[in-house]
């Protein structure tokens, strides 16, 4: 094996991990599907898999959202747009010379473990090769989960997976399905030019402002997570507050509250939902109960006609070049040491395989340089006993912490799982070689960036 590690994607997270493995001197190829790198962030990106629609912006603000060691522009607004995260991610990948390492076009059919250690990794052309270790940077936002109603709709039937623009909506009366973030996002997209949107909710969310105060609300987050080193629930309580004196009681609006505290979900971010329902541009409605023909029935007797339904109700997360007797991950069910590796397939690891509160991109950059200790040898993983027990004892907080639904299967708690990370490579920085031993080996100071002022400014 003349190449150790085999990175699956080059979106935010493969990019991540070949800039982390080319600064450590170790080898590595990357395979990406499509023509350039940026993943979801590319806008109808040619390798079939982005989600972006046109109108997408972050809901992570600019000072939050970079790589710790390479900062977003201060001339780029609080809140980026896809084009503008891909400009990003393309002046990282070039800055730190990841492009290059990249093969493009080049689509993973198979990974497969073989007898006696390491994987075979076989590509859409036929070749095979094989690898020490592979890195899964797929990303999970791609593999629509279609929610499942009775009866039948005679109308257009999409997953907001495949939204772009509300051109095709034009006039047309819109029922969107969901509460998430997408589902707000589309639904404000569409009440611009469609005749009528309606939301249809289980549950209800909290709606979190972009701002408060003229200030964006995650960062307000920061602000009291790093001064007063409160808990992340004491944190998001505090921001339900201060949500309440922004924009008031939002079931005043009509949009239902949930019934569990804020620091229990994800709260769905959007400035314009709220003022687009109190316009009456956006009206909600309850679950859907069945589908009859041009017409909808809501749980409250109610029924509508519709031309069209965008159901933006999630994704599942799947990885079609591995067996499921290899790895998968279940609702509710992921069995990830440290949410990167299954502890039963030695060498077979998993970045951006998480669903942060907190920002997404710095803590993909934590996990690469963790992996990169993993792989040179510095970071010694425990028994599998040891791993399985940090697999239980994560599962049991967060049924602890979180409500019942399949959407925070992947869950983590930014704090507290960077932390964790920061700790084992803390660990294994003091148990180092003194620099006379260790100039033999190439390294570029991965570990200085372990703990950055940077970095501490920047957790949320």
């Amino acid at each position: 094996m003349s190449v150790d590690t085999c990175i699956v994607g080059a979106g935010s997270s493969g990019v991540a991990v070949a800039k982390a493995l080319l600064q450590r001197g170790l080898a590595f190829d990357c395979f990406e599907k499509g023509s350039d790198i940026g993943g979801m962030w590319r806008y109808q990106n040619d390798n079939g898999m982005s989600s972006a629609y046109r109108s997408l912006h972050i809901d992570t603000s600019r000072k939050s959202l970079g790589y710790p060691d390479f900062p977003i522009p201060d001339h780029m607004p609080d809140f980026l747009s896809h084009e503008q995260t891909l400009q990003y991610l393309e002046a990282y990948a070039d800055h730190f010379g990841v492009r290059e390492r990249i093969t493009f076009r080049s689509e993973v059919r198979r990974v497969e473990p073989m007898h006696g250690g390491g994987w075979r990794v076989t590509l859409a052309s036929g070749e095979a090769r094989e690898y020490r270790s592979v890195v899964v940077a797929n990303g999970h936002l791609w593999d629509p989960r279609m929610a499942e109603f009775p009866g039948r709709f005679d109308g257009t039937v999409m997953h907001s997976h495949h939204y772009r623009t509300a051109d095709p909506f034009r006039d047309q009366r819109v029922l969107v399905v969901g509460i998430g973030n997408s589902a707000v996002d589309i639904a404000v997209d569409l009440c611009r030019q469609a005749k009528s949107v309606h939301l249809s909710t289980r549950r209800g969310a909290w709606v979190m402002p972009k701002y408060i105060m003229g200030i964006p609300t995650d960062r307000w987050g920061a602000f009291l997570t790093r001064h007063f080193r409160l808990p992340t629930p004491v944190t998001r309580a505090i921001i339900g507050k201060l949500m309440f004196v922004a924009v008031g009681n939002q079931e005043r609006y009509g949009v239902p509250k949930p019934r569990h505290p804020i620091w229990r979900e994800h709260a769905c971010v959007s400035q314009d939902l709220l003022p687009n329902v109190g316009h009456g541009r956006i009206r909600i409605k309850p679950n859907v109960r069945e589908l009859r023909g041009a017409e909808v029935a809501f749980d409250d007797g109610s029924v509508e006609a519709f031309d069209a339904i965008v159901m933006a109700t999630g994704y599942r997360t799947s990885f079609p070049f591995l067996d499921p007797s290899v790895f998968e991950v279940r609702d509710n069910d992921v069995s990830l040491y440290r949410r990167i590796l299954p502890p039963e397939r030695p060498g077979l690891y998993f970045a951006g395989l998480v669903q942060p509160i907190g920002p997404t991109i710095p803590l993909v950059e934590i996990q690469a340089r963790w992996l990169a200790a993993v792989l040179a040898g510095d970071i010694a993983l425990p028994d599998r006993a040891a791993m399985q027990a940090e697999i239980a004892e994560h599962r049991r907080r967060l049924a602890k912490r979180y409500v019942d639904s399949a959407r925070y299967t992947l869950e983590v708690d930014f704090r507290e799982y960077s932390r964790q990370l920061r700790a084992d490579m803390a660990a294994a920085t003091s148990t180092r070689p003194s620099p006379s031993t260790a100039a033999a080996r190439p390294d570029s100071g991965e570990h200085e960036a372990a703990l950055t002022p940077r970095e501490r400014r920047q957790t949320p």
